[in-house]
């Protein structure tokens, strides 16, 4: 038979099985995998970036002033006064190199419905940010105190995790929770009341999950973290940041393989500088 417009032909008598001729549209859209629950860097005591550490080889110190050092003493009418003076501490950061190379060929770019190199590019810093969270939980798992708990975290848990840190002179400011902690919370009747666990204003707010007994609970996704154990910290004096290179991307050509890519890397520390400031809480 002569060709038709496809319009013409779904028409004629052989309409139904022409129907299969319709044109389907596919859109040049590419759904995105979901962003996880990271923490977010104000939660450091500081975060020193590039520009700060220029001058700094491999490694970085940070001194910390001992606690509770220099005693005052009760002295005798002309009797020598005692020696004493503060101690001090060294924390070294040493500056670990992090990274993913991609490398896609032309023809793959050339027939994909979407921009390939950049959605790697794009999942790449995704994952240098989960590692970054990741690191940040490793190092507070150094905390001075761990509160044992049972199948779901409780009040008494929280609390006495607030009481080792306070105990210390610090002061409790955030609660940091994987998913099951954050469930266990939700199911405590006391925290339903909305002055002691906050309210969704605030949450949006803040970007805090509410809050429990003055601290900010934040939540983190179980593939950085384990999702049964919380912290309780004073985030003026917990951990630090140190960035020596901040995500940095390096487009890369390689004509004789007829392939484009990149390299994406960062290289940073994360340390705990009071272990007392941190309340660790672990559930099963």
């Amino acid at each position: 038979m002569a060709f038709s417009k496809i319009k013409e032909y779904l028409n004629t008598g052989v309409g139904a099985a022409g129907e299969l001729l319709i044109p389907k549209l596919i859109l040049p859209i590419l759904v995105e995998e979901v962003d996880k629950n990271l923490l977010d860097r104000s939660l450091a005591k500081w975060v020193m970036g590039p520009s700060q550490l220029a001058s700094q080889g491999g490694t970085f110190n940070v001194n910390l002033e001992t606690p509770d050092t220099g005693n005052i003493r009760e002295v005798g009418e002309g009797a020598e006064i005692p020696l004493d003076s503060k101690e001090y501490t060294t924390i070294t950061y040493t500056f670990v190199k992090y990274g993913m190379a991609v490398r896609i060929t032309r023809e793959m770019m050339e027939d994909s419905q979407f921009e390939l190199l950049q959605s790697n590019i794009r999942t790449a810093g995704k994952r240098l940010a989960e590692n970054e969270t990741a690191l940040v939980l490793i190092a507070l798992e150094g905390a001075n105190t761990t509160v044992s708990g049972g199948a779901a975290i409780t009040i008494a848990n929280l609390t006495s995790a607030m009481l080792n840190v306070e105990g210390q002179d610090f002061t409790p400011t955030d609660l940091i929770v994987g998913t099951d902690v954050l469930n266990d919370l939700r199911n405590i009747d006391t925290f339903a009341e909305a002055n002691k666990w906050g309210d969704n204003t605030a949450a949006a707010r803040t970007g805090t999950v509410g809050m429990v007994y003055g601290l900010n609970v934040h939540l983190f996704s179980n593939q950085v973290g384990t999702s049964t154990t919380a912290y309780v910290i004073d985030r003026s004096e917990a951990y630090g940041i140190a960035i020596k290179r901040d995500i940095t991307v390096e487009n890369v050509m390689l004509p004789t393989f007829d392939m484009e890519g990149a390299v994406i890397t960062q290289r940073l520390d994360v340390q705990l500088l009071r272990d007392t400031a941190v309340g660790r809480i672990t559930t099963s």
